[in-house]
């Protein structure tokens, strides 16, 4: 854990309860005296917090010093992803927010299970872990578009994976990438005029694993 996170974050007094104060003081035995950095995710601040008292169900803590630290990504990139499987998205979530992804727009594409729902309260809580362990300052932006028109819209260009795409890249920044058995003959009418993009390979990527790739190749 390379900080915890609370949303109070900053206050000069915190509160401890629940499954934050069962990991650190039942999973990692921190004691009275203690110095923990917490952050909100919000103001790229870390604050150092003085664990003052501990008892069984909760901790008090005392504000002793704050920092401002950014951890992230060095540019801006944001993944417009056709909606695949939830379970696939919330294992690939943490990849990319460790890479350094800025933003993510879940769009429904003509070949998007619509019975597929992204939980934004449960993927934010899968963002918050993999901040608290891979130490990120701020807080992936999620949102849920209803279809690729209103991306379009939302948007105006963007860059496409696409197989058959240019090698070379150029300055990209937003990236749309489609669901299994890819985008449908209307879906590529609308998006003709939108860049393409490839990857160097002969192989049938899945969506997750484009999605990685990119985030990794523009990213890190």
């Amino acid at each position: 854990m390379q900080f915890l996170y609370d949303p109070h974050a900053g206050e000069e007094r915190l509160v401890v309860r629940g499954e934050n104060h069962k990991y650190l003081f039942k999973v990692r035995r921190f004691k009275e005296g203690k110095i923990l950095p917490l952050r909100n995710l919000h103001d790229e601040m870390r604050y150092d917090y003085e664990i003052v008292s501990v008892d069984r169900r909760e901790a008090v803590l005392k504000l002793v010093d704050s920092v401002h630290e950014t951890r992230s990504a060095a540019q801006s990139f944001h993944l417009i992803w056709c909606v695949i499987d939830i379970k696939t998205i919330e294992k690939t979530l943490p990849m990319l927010n460790q890479a350094g992804v800025e933003k993510i727009t879940f769009v429904y594409c003509d070949r998007s299970q619509k019975n597929f729902k992204p939980d934004t309260e449960r993927l934010e809580k899968i963002l918050i872990n993999s901040c608290q362990q891979c130490g990120r300052s701020d807080l992936m932006e999620l949102e849920i578009i209803a279809s690729l028109d209103e991306v379009i819209e939302t948007y105006g260009t963007f860059a496409v994976l696409d197989f058959g795409g240019a090698g070379e890249w150029g300055a990209v920044d937003r990236v749309l990438i489609g669901c299994e058995g890819g985008f449908s003959d209307t879906e590529r009418q609308k998006l003709q005029n939108c860049k393409k993009i490839g990857l160097k390979t002969d192989l049938i990527l899945k969506s997750e694993t484009a999605a990685v790739t990119i985030a990794a190749k523009l990213l890190i």
